[in-house]
């Protein structure tokens, strides 16, 4: 990719919403994971997180690929997170890892990170990198285990590591490290994706959790998040927790450590949420059908695989979700047809000004948001939107189409002052037709007013 491609990617990724970014972060990622472009995934990957980070790298201030903490941390990579969000199990916020890293070269384990720098040296030139890494994981892996684990007053000294954000983040990066190896073996069983998480491979996932070291209310979060991560629909770890609990019923399965499974799924939905309405509100329309099929498909097979209760923490999680897409949803569809009308309003001839025009970006504003009620459409009814969303797709094409037909008709007899403003109407309302009643409509009501405007001019010359 050039450096003026480059660029422009860049500028792109730094004006979607950070909840937008990190969601691309944590695709791209799972791309990666996946070995599905990884080149281009990699590219943008290194580009959403410079701005993530907010510093500005050139080739001489890059991370290294044997850079000391770089190397240390990799175990910690599918589990990453560069978002405000909250974490769940099986997440830890990437922005933890230099003050735990500067914690460790300073007093956690100052003699085997030197130890660890020296032993890099050495090995660049043997190409022994990796044995030196996993030697100074275990290592890191003590210390932080030992400092996280409350004894006496150890905790008192927790303060130097960091804020109390990262301080949490401290026994999961210990675990993980110290589990490196069993965490590389699942993985390296698992099959690179899942487009249906099936009775086949929820048992080929169970067998491969049978290690100890993953069946750990600290490690078990991070297994399965590994195993979400090959599943193209991931709400469908849940599955593993209800065949672990042999029932659908929530409290059989709240009691199994892999209830955890449910927590996962229902975080990563709200995260999609957030992820929604932000977008909504800025007016970014790019990712909403594909968040909406998300959020759609993970609710209806929560509601249908799931026994909830309404009064449970699991059931007003959902429901929360539900009811907060909704909500966003139902406010911006209820401001559509509003903007369209400003557009195609049919004026009186002496109340448009010889200067006056259509704002081409307003047009395209709407036709977005004309098309994000046709997605709408399509997840309604488990959204709890499907009263609004017909009702409005219906009352747009009952007005776009009135409006164009009327539009067209005043090109024959308009006042020659104001064409261009009605022309740009009729552009306006021919881009809207084709959304809500396809190419062929929009092609006829074009030519028809392309034949209004040649008719009229040929009754002027007759004239």
């Amino acid at each position: 990719m050039s450096q003026r491609s480059i660029e422009r990617l860049r500028d792109y990724l730094a004006q979607l919403p950070p909840q937008s970014q990190a969601l691309l972060i944590r695709e791209f990622e799972r791309a990666v994971e996946r070995g599905e472009d990884v080149v281009l995934a990699s590219t943008v990957l290194e580009q959403l997180r410079k701005i993530v980070r907010g510093v500005e790298e050139d080739e001489d201030t890059q991370a290294r690929t044997d850079d000391p903490a770089r190397l240390l941390f990799r175990p910690l990579e599918p589990f990453l997170i560069d978002t405000n969000f909250p974490t769940r199990p099986g997440q830890i916020k990437r922005s933890s890892l230099l003050p735990v890293w500067e914690w460790l070269a300073r007093e956690g384990a100052p003699e085997a990170a030197r130890e660890f720098e020296s032993a890099l040296a050495a090995a660049r030139e043997s190409g022994s990198m990796e044995a030196a890494a996993r030697n100074f994981q275990l290592a890191a892996a003590d210390a932080i285990l030992n400092a996280a684990t409350p004894v006496d007053d150890r905790q008192r000294g927790l303060s130097r590591v960091g804020s109390p954000s990262v301080v949490e983040d401290l026994l999961p990066i210990g675990s993980v490290l110290r589990a490196r190896e069993a965490l590389d073996t699942l993985g390296s069983r698992l099959p690179r994706q899942m487009r249906v998480f099936a009775d086949a491979q929820i048992a080929s996932a169970t067998e491969a959790l049978k290690v100890p070291s993953l069946q750990t209310p600290q490690l078990l979060p991070f297994a399965l998040t590994l195993i979400a991560q090959r599943l193209v629909a991931p709400w469908q770890i849940i599955r593993l927790a209800i065949r672990m609990a042999a029932s659908d019923d929530e409290i059989r399965v709240a009691a199994t450590p892999y209830g955890v499974a449910v927590t996962i799924a229902l975080h990563d939905l709200s995260f999609v949420a957030a992820c929604l309405r932000t977008d909504i509100r800025r007016g970014h329309f790019e990712y909403v059908g594909e968040q909406l099929k998300t959020l759609h498909d993970g609710v209806r097979g929560l509601r249908t695989e799931l026994d909830l209760r309404n009064d449970s923490t699991w059931g007003r999680q959902l429901t929360s979700i539900r009811a907060d897409t909704s909500n966003a949803l139902q406010s911006e569809i209820d401001s559509v047809p509003g903007r369209v009308r400003r557009i195609l309003r049919q004026r009186a001839d002496k109340d448009i000004s010889v200067s006056a025009k259509v704002d081409m970006s307003e047009v395209e504003d709407a036709a977005a948001l004309i098309d994000f009620v046709a997605v709408c459409r399509t997840y309604a009814s488990e959204l709890a939107i499907n009263e609004v969303t017909l009702r409005t797709y219906s009352d747009l094409q009952h007005y776009v189409e009135q409006s164009t037909e009327g539009l067209v008709q005043s090109l024959r007899a308009g006042d020659a002052r104001v064409r261009t403003y009605r022309q740009m109407q009729v552009k306006a309302a021919i881009r809207f037709c084709e959304i809500l009643f396809g190419h062929d409509y929009a092609s006829l009501m074009s030519r028809a007013a392309e034949n209004a405007v040649t008719g009229e001019r040929k009754s002027s010359r007759a004239g």
